[in-house]
């Protein structure tokens, strides 16, 4: 009877599996698809609401106006760049922002009350990131603190954060300046409402975050406006232009991440930012650790993330930014402004406390449920999509159905793997060669250089299981093969759903996504009894991958445009290639995992595989040899410029013996390695019988402290490969001075060493304490931080800013020491001065070196002078 049945059902064998076969249009038609699902998310990812103009006031009076917001980002883009303590930061962007403030003021509705102060603060901190800690202190910095009076008497306040100061050789539009500009239009609409917000709204505009989130310290550990904080906004930018995304919410505060819900119109959040950002991936920080660190208050952190190429350079500015930006942003923090202003938690005592796992859904969805509810969705849809799909298979073997499920797995796990090896094998050798980066401009290019290879690898894998391990002997038909290997790939997203749940990681609903779809197309099939039929369940399955397509690509994207600008200051010691390689790898695996084995059904599936070769072949070649591949544009190429950045420190040193008394000079050009290419970059212009030296092979690093090199960001620049070349002095009229007062005896074994600091200039100081010595207190903290460690030697860096002006300081530094030592044995400091924008230093030698880069670099040039002296 069996055999009867099956004969009845299979008249011909022959027949019947080439009814199951794919013509080669099927393939190149999926391949379409994938591509569509990619472009339409692209495009998603760049779609803003239009701009509302003053024109419109009349039929929306409530609304947020993007053109007058963008009248007061246009001042603050004018001024140009304004790094603390800068004149421009200072004086000319305070005092725009306190006029405007006091227009404002002058403009609101009767009933409304607000107040203005103007904050100077000086203070300090200790800080640690990537495992290297350093005390950062800050003197006269400025902050301008707006409150807008709820109708509450409790005055519980929501606070809303932007920065005016910038970093050098950048106009910072985007960072921070339309966030700033942002902020000033939500404070004008709300001040003209008749009625209060029930809550108080605080805004502050903070003159000090580029230098290591210095004012937002200040207003929340010394501003009585502090104590009344419950929750905050805090408005970054790490890119220029393009959405806003929620990238940290809380910690542990699941009612904010439900008024993100309730409010925003256009959303743009995924847990997996959070988890990104906070793993060390991003080389940025944000005042959301001040708040939550030192403030203990919960918020949200957003940020533009578009078009990272003009972070931080003279290409953020309004010329590549529009008013849409500004209108997208502006609706969707007044919303969420006015939701919290009005809530019932920002004035709860006991608030539910715990993790949220949230996402949307290319921006027409926002989704989200407690972590321990993940844990559950989780688990059921990894059990369901076993399941459900088996029992499409309920009349059939078990032993055939198994056979190629495990081949769906292994094809999958091996293809992945395969797929890993071939990609990170070509970015290896494209760096080998020297052609690192080709992709940095033309991110297309990484379809041909590494997606393809990842999905031969795939295809390569499912011939060699079709050609050795399909039984011939099985009852199933070629299409019931291909579901019952689709069931193979559930297993290992279900595996790869349970590791990231288990591990703690709520970025377990990526995969789990990805089986609810499949799970949607198994249930129909099961329903419609489609598994046996020759095309319907594949219409079926392919209808259901649709939205995980949509789902995929559009994470391909957002990590595309995320990655691969961060790849420019990566520094030079990591290989980008391999990066983005796995990047690719991995993107090419959750856009394809569901259609892969489809590629057993192919009548040419060689004639497919030469094809993607030939793809990878001629992308390598574009790549390589054609303008193509050129890594950096300049505007004059690109509408979209995509410089190279450089930072270059004229520095003279100047080394004292142990009394104090002049030992030694020298002078040079300190160059940091931001990315693969920079060494090549520079070596072009280096002259015959100059010698560019690496930082860590100098002289000085086996002889002094920290190499007596002008660090001014401990972390990157001992992270990075520097280079340094022999130079000529600069020029200089100013210097911060540590003055040696004299020592105080406090017992046998502790010593007070008591310093004048003179000098209102970005500065650094390093100690370090000789072998047997320890420092066990100074004035800077109440405590003292551990040391850093470079070059085989500890040492306390001490980054040190200053807004305003001020007078000179005391510093004292305790020692403890088991046996006494003498003079010049005690400690090595050095202190760093650090000059940014100020041009008029730059010698005729500096700017001839600075000509010599190309058009297409961003460079960053500064002087620095550094003392060396031991005690």
């Amino acid at each position: 009877m069996p055999q009867q049945k099956r004969v009845r059902f299979k008249e011909d064998e022959q027949q019947v599996k080439n009814l199951h076969h794919l013509e080669s249009g099927a393939v190149y038609g999926a391949l379409l698809v994938v591509v569509g699902c990619g472009l339409l998310t692209s495009y998603l990812a760049t779609r803003l609401p239009p701009a509302l103009t003053v024109g419109d006031l009349e039929r929306a009076p409530n609304a947020f106006i993007a053109e007058r917001a963008w009248a007061s980002l246009k001042t603050l883009n004018d001024l140009g760049p304004k790094p603390a303590g800068s004149q421009a930061n200072e004086v000319l962007a305070y005092e725009f922002l306190l006029q405007e403030v006091q227009r404002i003021n002058a403009s609101k509705h009767d009933s409304q009350q607000l107040e203005v102060d103007s904050q100077t603060v000086t203070g300090a901190f200790s800080i640690s990131l990537l495992n290297q800690s350093m005390t950062s202190v800050y003197r006269n910095v400025q902050n301008l603190v707006v409150r807008l009076a709820g109708s509450d008497v409790h005055q519980h306040a929501l606070l809303l954060n932007c920065h005016f100061d910038t970093v050098a050789s950048s106009p910072g539009a985007s960072d921070d300046g339309a966030s700033c500009a942002v902020m000033l239009e939500i404070l004008r609409v709300l001040s003209r409402r008749p009625v209060r917000t029930r809550h108080t709204v605080t805004f502050l505009f903070n003159g000090a975050e580029e230098t290591m989130l210095q004012a937002a310290h200040g207003f929340i550990t010394q501003h009585p406006w502090a104590a009344d904080v419950r929750a905050f906004l805090n408005l970054e930018s790490s890119g220029s232009g393009g959405k806003e995304v929620l990238f940290q919410a809380g910690p542990h505060h699941p009612w904010l991440i439900e008024a993100y819900a309730r409010a925003i119109r256009h959303p743009f959040a995924h847990t997996v930012g959070e988890e990104i950002f906070q793993l060390g991936l991003i080389p940025s920080d944000t005042d959301f650790r001040m708040f939550r660190d030192y403030g203990e208050v919960p918020g949200m952190d957003f940020a533009h993330i578009a078009n990272g190429y003009r972070y931080h350079k003279r290409y953020d500015s309004m010329d590549f930014l529009s008013l849409d930006v500004l209108q997208r942003t502006g609706d969707n923090v007044l919303a969420l402004t006015r939701d919290l202003a009005e809530s019932d938690e920002l004035a709860a005592s006991d608030l539910p406390v715990g993790e949220t796992v949230f996402f949307d859904f290319i921006g027409l969805a926002f989704v989200h449920y407690s972590a321990s509810s993940g844990r559950l969705i989780n688990l059921a849809v990894v059990v369901l999509s076993l399941i459900v799909p088996l029992m499409c298979f309920a009349r059939a073997r078990f032993d055939d159905v198994l056979r190629e499920v495990i081949v769906g797995l292994v094809g999958t796990v091996f293809g992945t793997v395969f797929s890993i090896i071939a990609c990170t094998t070509i970015a290896r050798q494209l760096d080998f060669f020297g052609k690192s980066m080709t992709w940095y401009t033309n991110t297309h290019l990484i379809l041909g250089l590494y997606c393809c290879p990842a999905l031969l690898s795939h295809c390569f894998v499912y011939l060699f299981l079709t050609t050795f391990y399909t039984n011939s002997k099985s009852n199933l038909s070629l299409g019931q093969m291909t579901q019952a290997r689709l069931v193979g790939v559930n297993v290992f997203w279900s595996a790869v759903t349970l590791a990231a749940t288990v591990a703690g990681y709520r970025s377990g609903y990526i995969p789990m996504v990805l089986l609810v779809c499949s799970l949607a197309s198994s249930t129909l099939n099961l329903l419609f009894n489609a598994t046996r039929t020759h095309r319907a369940w594949m219409y079926i399955h392919l209808a259901g991958q649709l939205p995980a397509l949509l789902w995929a690509t559009n994470f391909y994207n957002v990590l595309i445009a995320l990655f691969v600008p961060i790849t420019g200051r990566f520094g030079g010691s990591r290989n980008p290639e391999v990066f983005i390689a796995l990047l690719a790898a991995g993107g090419t695996l959750l856009c394809c995992s569901y259609l892969i084995p489809f590629i057993a059904q192919l009548r040419k599936m060689m004639n497919f595989t030469a094809k993607l070769s030939a793809i990878t072949v001629l992308t390598l070649v574009l790549a390589c040899l054609s303008p193509l591949g050129m890594p950096y544009r300049d505007e004059s190429m690109a509408t979209e410029p995509t410089p190279q950045r450089h930072y270059v420190t004229h520095t003279f040193r100047v080394f004292h013996d142990e009394f104090g008394l002049y030992k030694s000079t020298d002078a040079g050009f300190f160059f940091q390695e931001m990315d693969r290419n920079t060494r090549a970059t520079i070596e072009e212009f280096v002259a015959p019988g100059e010698s560019l030296t690496p930082m860590r092979q100098m002289d000085s690093c086996r002889a002094e402290l920290f190499c007596a090199l002008p660090f001014y960001s401990l972390w990157h620049q001992m992270r990075f490969n520097n280079y340094w070349l022999p130079g000529p002095e600069p020029l200089y009229d100013n210097m911060v001075t540590m003055a040696y007062l004299g020592t105080e005896q406090l017992d046998s074994h502790t010593q007070r060493l008591v310093f004048a600091m003179e000098g209102s200039i970005q500065s650094s100081i390093v100690v370090g304490p000789k072998e047997g010595v320890q420092l066990v207190g100074w004035s800077l903290l109440d405590h003292v931080p551990r040391p850093a460690k470079f070059g085989g030697r500890e040492g306390h860096f001490v980054f040190i800013t200053h807004g305003l002006p001020g007078k000179a300081w005391n510093v004292t530094l305790d020692l403890r020491y088991d046996q006494p030592k003498p003079t010049g044995e005690l400690v090595d400091i050095v202190v760093t001065t650090k000059f940014w924008e100020y041009h008029h230093m730059h010698t005729p030698e500096f700017e001839q070196l600075l000509a010599k880069f190309p058009s297409w670099s961003h460079v960053v040039p500064s002087v620095a002078l550094v003392s060396v002296f031991p005690l």
